[in-house]
């Protein structure tokens, strides 16, 4: 006894290659084309009626990556597997695709690819090929590096550069009345000085606000 065919729906607004497509994917003999469509708003309906199994969704939708919502939304909604389609690779849209639920991300071009995609997301299986591995590893790298400027900035506006030397100096394993001695300045000073660190860095002590200081390059 055969098992039932793969119901895969189809979102893309391009009616050549939508109905392309589908022929293509219904001349499978595992799967069948349970609806298509070509707007973002219709979707969601379509989705819930027809049960599909895998969603084939192109990020680019009316000239603007409206899948990339769409994708948030169907899996919310819908048990389907999101397969993201697109025209072009673009690391920014990888991550933002895996983001919002797909469980793979095709280059169009690659069209014998997309039936082994579908019978890989309806097993459950990640179906992530190599080139969308390390677009998405590319991206995740970037922000991580983006959010690591952005916290050493962020150090930088906190602290004068008084301050930042007195960190250094924590740091270096000096005693606050060590530091004052150097700095030519009052202990009370220099504990003013800490106090202040540590409101504005939420650290638990000044060795802790010393390594965040360390941490983010700031010496």
């Amino acid at each position: 006894m055969n098992s039932r065919p793969i119901r895969v729906l189809l979102v893309e607004d391009d009616p050549d290659w939508r109905r392309g497509l589908a022929a293509y994917v219904n001349a499978q003999p595992d799967m069948e084309i349970a609806g298509e469509t070509d707007e973002p708003g219709a979707a969601l309906a379509l989705a819930a009626e027809a049960a599909p199994d895998v969603i084939l969704l192109d990020i680019m939708l009316a000239d603007r990556p409206d899948g990339l919502r769409l994708a948030g939304e169907l899996a919310a909604a819908s048990q389907a597997r999101i397969v993201m389609l697109t025209s072009m690779e673009d690391r920014a849209f990888v991550a933002e695709a895996f983001r919002a639920g797909a469980v793979n991300y095709l280059v169009k071009s690659d069209f014998a690819a997309i039936p082994g995609a579908i019978r890989q997301a309806a097993a459950d299986r990640s179906a992530i090929d190599a080139a969308a591995a390390r677009l998405m590893l590319e991206e995740f790298r970037r922000l991580k590096r983006l959010e690591r400027e952005y916290e050493t900035d962020k150090f930088k506006r906190l602290l004068t550069p008084a301050e930042i030397q007195l960190l250094a100096m924590i740091h270096e394993g000096y005693s606050q009345t060590q530091i004052a001695e150097k700095s030519f300045l009052s202990l009370r000073t220099v504990k003013n000085h800490v106090g202040n660190i540590l409101r504005k860095l939420g650290g638990k002590s000044s060795k802790d606000a010393a390594q965040k200081a360390k941490d983010h390059d700031l010496f």
